[in-house]
């Protein structure tokens, strides 16, 4: 699986988790709902300061959101 597929993966379940809806984080985000739906479903990425802001929203850990902490254990 592509690692942007895996982070669209993330971002969908971290928005299903929050109990917000799509217009709410759109809206705390300072983006429209069809954005923020694009990020679920891996049409697109989320800008670095959006994507920290929606870390910041859903208190996610950036890390795991990226996958960063997986590839790097695979390179171990």
């Amino acid at each position: 699986m592509a690692v942007d597929n895996k982070i669209s993966l993330k971002i969908a379940e971290a928005i299903k988790q929050s109990g917000l809806t799509q217009v709410e984080i759109a809206h705390s985000l300072g983006v429209g709902q069809q954005t923020v739906s694009e990020y679920a479903c891996g049409k697109s990425l989320p800008a670095l300061d959006t994507f920290a802001k929606f870390c910041e929203i859903l208190d996610l850990d950036a890390n795991y959101v990226l996958c960063i902490r997986e590839f790097a254990q695979k390179d171990k």
